[in-house]
Formats: structure tokens, C-alpha cells, sequence
């Protein structure tokens, strides 16, 4: 599965290096912004990043990307995940499609945003799989939680590092940290699609879990269609 890059909005200088994670998750792979990249806020502005205007009226049956972003992107993100001196330095939404293999075509809308300690992503999944049926496909380290009264999975997944330098296009890679998840039905009796909540740190450090369900049980109710348990 191909997943697109989002264009820099700003220029690169010849010799700048830029890293990323990618990040499996769910069994997707999401490619990251993590520094000196597309979106990143310019040195001189200190103030936090915001995400683009959503156009719901384009996006009437789906959530977009930029509706995640604006959820995820609180003021009170920072204090949640336990970095209070910390701002959004990237804050943006995608809107890319998974084709399946009958060809058919299914929205993938992610919200992203980046401080200096933290990187995190929402996003949902529109299918009929019940989160209880996803525990198992994750394996044994999956741990079954409940969020908000919904039927909700903890799990991990391993980042890879990518480091290439702009001006030569070597490309490197290496192991990176590790992502925390949740898995969260859309609905209490857990009738199948879920919302997903991904933290990991930029030092590679295990994200806190307790951060990780702060920001679930506050960005959660504020999504498009989120029914309360």
C-alpha cells in the first residue's frame, strides 16, 4: 500500500536534512513529518500551529482530515499529555483512500499534530470489524480497555526511523521508538468501524499510557459523530 506524502508548503535549503517516522499502526503505514519539514512552524513563530479550515459540505457523508486535525489540535493538548510548556509546532489533516482488492476505494482521513516531545494521530475507520475482533488480530500484547463506556484496545507498534538529506537524496534507515494506540468502537455495542488515538515520542522513550487515555477521553467526544456510551 502506497501512502501519499504530503507537498511542503515551505522551501527546503539544499543542504537541510530531514527525518521521519513511519509508523504501522492498524496495519497501515503513516508517514510522519517529524522535523524541519512540510508544515513545520518557521523558527521565529512561537505561536501554535493550527490545521486547515475543514469544507463540510464536501464532507458531508465522511470526516475529513481537517476535522480530525481540529479535534486533536486542543489548547489543552500539551497539558494533557504532561508537557504544559509545549505548543503544536505542525497541526495538519489527510485525506487519502485505501483501495481494496475488489478495487473498491474507502476514506482514510488522519489528523496529525507535533510538539517538541510528542507526535500524535487521529483517525477513523468506517468498517463493519468490531474492535473486539481487531484485539485478536493484534496479538497477545493487545490489552482490552473501555474508553468513554466504548469497547476499546491498547496495543503497540514499533516505529522506523527515516533520515535523508535533501540536497544529495541519500536515504537511511533505522529502528525506531515505540507507538501507543487506542482503538476505540464508534459506538457502545461496538456494531464495527472504530476511531483511532497514536502517540510516540520523538526521543524514542514509550509514550505514558495515562497521557495517551487523557487525550482519548477529551478529543474523543469533540469528533463528528461520536455517540456517548
Amino acid at each position: 500500500m502506497t501512502e501519499a506524502v504530503p507537498e511542503a508548503e515551505k522551501g527546503w535549503s539544499a543542504g537541510s536534512q530531514a527525518v521521519a517516522a513511519v509508523v504501522a499502526v492498524g496495519g497501515l503505514a503513516a508517514l510522519v513529518w517529524a522535523l524541519g519539514g512540510s508544515f513545520q512552524q518557521q523558527a521565529e513563530d512561537r505561536t501554535p500551529a493550527v490545521c486547515e479550515k475543514s469544507d463540510s459540505k464536501q464532507r458531508s457523508k465522511h470526516l475529513s482530515g481537517a476535522q480530525l486535525c481540529t479535534a486533536l489540535n486542543r489548547p489543552d493538548l500539551p497539558m494533557l499529555l504532561g508537557t504544559p510548556d509545549e505548543y503544536a509546532q505542525t497541526a495538519y489533516g489527510s485525506d487519502a483512500t485505501i483501495t481494496s482488492a475488489d478495487g473498491s476505494k474507502t476514506p482514510a482521513p488522519e489528523g496529525n499534530v507535533d510538539l517538541d516531545t510528542y507526535s500524535l494521530k487521529l483517525s477513523v475507520s468506517d468498517d463493519d470489524v468490531p474492535v473486539a475482533d481487531m484485539a485478536a488480530f493484534l496479538g497477545n500484547g493487545a490489552q482490552k480497555r473501555t474508553i468513554l463506556g466504548h469497547p476499546a484496545v491498547l496495543y503497540s507498534d514499533r516505529t522506523v526511523a527515516l533520515s535523508f538529506n535533501l540536497g544529495g537524496g541519500k536515504v537511511d534507515t533505522g529502528p525506531g521508538g515505540i507507538a501507543r494506540s487506542l482503538m476505540v468502537a464508534r459506538d457502545a455495542k461496538d456494531g464495527g468501524g472504530f476511531f483511532e488515538v497514536s502517540i510516540w515520542r520523538q526521543d524514542d522513550v514509550t509514550p505514558d499510557d495515562a497521557a495517551l487515555v487523557r487525550v482519548a477521553e477529551e478529543v474523543l467526544p469533540e469528533v463528528p459523530g461520536w455517540t456517548a456510551g
